[in-house]
């Protein structure tokens, strides 16, 4: 069995099975990915359709067929030489009724012996919920909710439970003890419908281990760690190395068992420590080496969820071998997007908006934003550990909380990672910097006498090393202090950065995607091949993809959109048009007409991006669709609604206007010819995106059913059944050239997947270990071209993909290009001779070749040469790595 060469990304819940992705599995092995990787298979909360919210480490999800299924989803794989990774999420559970760890926590309190298993502050300020578990779970206020009879004393035997709406919380030991002793009726004593029934009833819940409350205070109140703002989540403590035993336990004995292969690791920025929990992860997989079976590959392959920003790097020392790929998603993108579309997409997008700020200005405002509507508790948490470090020292013992949580406020604003790692040892050198642009920034905001206590808090933070402090009081509030920062600025980021300004700003909705910066609308080859030949010597096995469970915009979708930044002129011409034709349809909410013009114009793009190739759904169905993306935008973005307060009559105008231009046939023949107009580019990039994809350097992951063409939408659009009959029926039907004419249906495509995952099975070495080399391009269309070669002692293959021929197919019929338009541009080629894969044209000799000849009338080439001896190639990837390649 093999160690990944590339996946295919399934998503289980109760639509789609273990048993039914085991009957896709010969159509995964015959599209040539050698792992399956699966979304999160423990028990998760009934109805759960991602997996995330785990209710039980030690079970198999019996909604998708439990362990006997997952037995035999592996025997399966096994069957064909394939292997599983699975999706495991350590930073958190689904709390609730089936939670039995987190009922045994509200029945108990502290005393339970899972209280340490959960992120909670036990020794909150405020005495109501001191000691207790805030459940922030009523509709209304607990006085209504009391007097309303929707809490209530129930008994199941010797059981009594409270009834909250429909679902039942336990009762401490001692009152369930009681209650039994009571003499006489028991619930009639407790019921709400007398006024001694209700304070009875309400002295009962008040002695108990937690807080009920009004839902809208959990923002304000809330005293456990969660994910993100989801009230449903609560964080784990897996600094605990008890915590990290049990609730691994079932993972490690997937993995002895050789029933998977290797882990996802899910956030892993909101852990305490990723670097230890990576790290004593890697260490306890290595100890299980000698209980897997024989013929499963002994180290196992480990990857975690994080998103790094354009000029960040993963740690060498946490002992993974990389991410899950949204940097390259990212990369790939931007590559294909044209800078010179800047000036006229700036100025559609100041016209609708009025304003003219770049990205970091929405961001900052929208985690300003984000701090007080959704975590002041996690600020107040934060303060007050900041505040504690102060008091616990003479020097700093005056300065007040209310004068720490300004200056930790800015500090969240402007930080410009998702986090930093410090620990004992202080803040290293990257972590440095990232601190010194924060404070930079927070200093330009904050008041004068402030500054001096914002220095002295980022000392506090790893400024300083708690090691250097003697043991006491000090050093453990300053490591708890920077332990619960590092914690709180990841989901910060995530959700001010990605649900919020992401939401709310739309010059270019292709590169407002998980892990990009939409002020950079594109990058240069050279940068691309510098984070190439980067993640071939560091990172090697990095999962790379295109499209996720979490992505914003489908692959596809994206590459027809940076299409406008090749075509912006024509863009302006076209949304302004539309703009001034559809103001009728807008009615006037709170003196405004809706949607905004901000609004409408992210609109006009996605019904662009989203227009389908060929019609394979009702244009009602369609229409469904982009209302749902909609309405998920316009809560989002947080402007004139929200998810947590709705504005029905903007959301109500919204959708009619949506409903209103779908209905005008003349503008819908307009979207039609517009999206067509783009499509023959687009199919383009899309094509150079899957190639890079399956070339650069990396484990490419294939999210479910990409291999067609993907025009999904934000989740859940892009979580839904896909249709693999077809898929497997037109696996292998037809060369390249056969398929061209019907490039729409997206069968070219997947040949094109297919077609070099059998490559990489060929050459697993070459792309797993090989080296990788930019290869120069001259002429008066070079900066058209993207070529390289990648190369180990015996192997070569060269990759040549053009980029921004809108204005080269914008008479063609399909992703084609006559050679003439490459007149005068060559490749520099090296000696010997080459196969094109999906052509099967040879080229031979070296020296300059023209890229007319390299492409022929397509968009994409990818060539391999066979090297007899291996000398010459060796000596290529020395130049190109500074090193022998393996």
């Amino acid at each position: 069995m093999t160690t990944p060469r590339a996946t295919a990304r399934v998503q289980f819940h109760a639509g789609f099975t273990l048993d039914d992705a085991a009957a896709q599995v010969g159509y995964f092995a015959r599209l040539g990915v050698s792992h399956l990787y699966a979304s999160p298979i423990l028990a998760a909360r009934k109805g759960s359709t991602h997996g995330y919210d785990v209710i039980d480490c030690h079970a198999i999800n019996p909604e998708i067929g439990g362990e006997p299924a997952l037995r035999r989803l592996v025997a399966a794989l096994r069957a064909h030489d394939m292997g599983l990774i699975l999706d495991i999420v350590p930073n958190h559970m689904g709390v609730g009724p089936e939670n039995a760890w987190w009922m045994d926590v509200l029945a108990k309190g502290r005393e339970s012996r899972y209280a340490g298993y959960f992120d909670i502050e036990w020794t909150a300020p405020d005495p109501l919920v001191r000691g207790r578990v805030l459940l922030p779970i009523l509709g209304e206020s607990y006085f209504d909710v009391l007097h309303g009879g929707h809490i209530a004393l129930v008994r199941h035997g010797d059981t009594f439970a409270l009834r909250v709406y429909d679902a039942e919380l336990p009762i401490a030991p001692g009152d369930q003890k009681r209650l039994n002793d009571i003499q006489g009726d028991a619930l009639a004593m407790h019921h709400h419908g007398t006024d001694e029934g209700r304070q009875a009833l309400d002295a009962l819940i008040d002695r108990q281990h937690y807080r009920l409350a009004l839902w809208k205070l959990a923002s304000d109140l809330v005293n456990y760690r969660r994910f993100f703002d989801i009230n449903e989540l609560a964080g784990l403590r897996q600094e605990s190395v008890r915590v990290f035993e049990d609730t691994h336990a079932l993972v490690f004995r997937l993995y002895a068992e050789g029933l998977i292969d290797g882990v996802r690791c899910d956030h892993v920025d909101g852990l305490a420590s990723p670097r230890r929990y990576c790290r004593q992860l890697r260490n306890r997989l290595d100890l299980l080496r000698r209980q897997r079976p024989a013929g499963a590959p002994r180290t196992a392959y480990l990857v975690v969820e994080k998103i790094l920003a354009m000029d960040e790097d993963l740690r060498a020392d946490w002992r993974v071998d990389g991410t899950t790929g949204y940097e390259f998603m990212d990369e790939v993108s931007a590559l294909l997007h044209d800078e010179a579309g800047r000036a006229d997409l700036t100025a559609l997008w100041t016209s609708a908006s009025g304003d003219t700020a770049g990205f970091v200005r929405y961001a900052h405002a929208a985690r300003r934003q984000i701090l007080v509507d959704s975590f002041e508790s996690e600020l107040a948490r934060t303060s007050r550990a900041l505040f504690s470090a102060a008091r616990a020292t003479l020097a700093t013992r005056d300065v007040s909380e209310a004068a720490i949580r300004r200056v930790l406020r800015e500090l969240l604003v402007h930080f410009p990672v998702y986090r930093t790692y410090a620990g004992g040892a202080g803040r290293d050198a990257i972590d440095e910097v990232v601190f010194t642009r924060a404070i930079e920034g927070a200093i330009r905001v904050l008041r004068p006498e402030d500054h001096a206590l914002l220095v002295e808090v980022g000392q506090w933070l790893g400024g300083q090393a708690p090691r250097q402090l003697p043991p006491g009081a000090v050093r453990r509030a300053r490591e708890k202090a920077i332990a619960v920062f590092q914690q709180a600025t990841s989901p910060v980021a995530a959700k001010a950065v990605e649900d919020t300004a992401g939401y709310r700003y739309g010059r270019l909705l292709s590169r407002n995607e998980v892990g990009a910066d939409p002020d950079v609308i594109a990058i240069e080859p050279p940068a691309f091949h510098a984070r190439c030949q980067h993640r071939a010597e560091s990172f090697p096995r990095n999962m790379i993809t295109t499209a996720t469970h979490d992505h914003k915009r489908g692959a596809d979708l994206r590459m027809r959109l940076a299409v406008l930044s090749e075509r912006a002129s024509w863009w302006q011409s076209q949304a302004t048009a539309w703009r001034e034709r559809h103001v009728p349809y807008k009615r006037p909410i709170d003196g405004r007409l809706a949607p905004t013009p901000v609004d409408e114009l992210m609109l006009y793009q996605m019904l662009l991006g989203a227009w389908p190739l060929v019609e394979t759904e009702p244009r009602a169905a369609f229409v469904s669709r982009i209302e749902a993306w909609q309405m998920k935008a316009l809560r989002e973005a947080k402007r004139r609604t929200r998810w947590t307060d709705p504005n029905e009559p903007y959301e109500e105008a919204c959708k009619a206007f949506l409903a209103a231009v779908m209905a005008d046939e003349g503008f819908v023949a307009e979207l039609e010819e517009a999206a067509a107009s783009l499509a023959v580019p687009g199919a383009a990039n899309g094509l150079a995106q899957a190639v890079l994809h399956l070339t650069t350097p990396g484990v490419p992951d294939i999210y479910q059913g990409t291999e067609y063409w993907d025009f999904s939408l934000v989740d859940p659009d892009n979580r839904r059944l896909v249709d693999y009959a077809a898929r497997a029926a037109s696996l292998g039907q037809g060369s390249y050239a056969d398929l061209l004419p019907h490039w729409r249906d997206g069968r070219i495509k997947q040949h094109v997947v297919h077609t070099l995952l059998a490559l990489r099975a060929r050459l697993p070495v070459l792309f797993a270990r090989g080296g990788y080399r930019a290869l120069a391009v001259t002429g008066p269309a070079a900066a058209h071209v993207v070529a390289f070669e990648r190369h180990d002692a015996r192997r070569a293959v060269i990759v040549v993909v053009a980029r921004h021929v809108a204005h080269r197919l914008e008479e063609a019929d399909a992703p084609r290009l006559d050679p003439v338009h490459w007149s005068g541009t060559s490749l520099a080629w090296p000696m010997g001779q080459w196969k094109e894969a999906f052509s099967g044209r040879s080229v031979h000799g070296e020296g300059a070749k023209a890229v007319g000849e390299l492409l022929g009338d397509g968009v994409v080439a990818v060539f391999e040469r066979r090297a007899k001896g291996g000398t010459r190639v060796g000596r290529t990837a020395r130049a190109a790595t500074g090193r022998p390649v393996a």
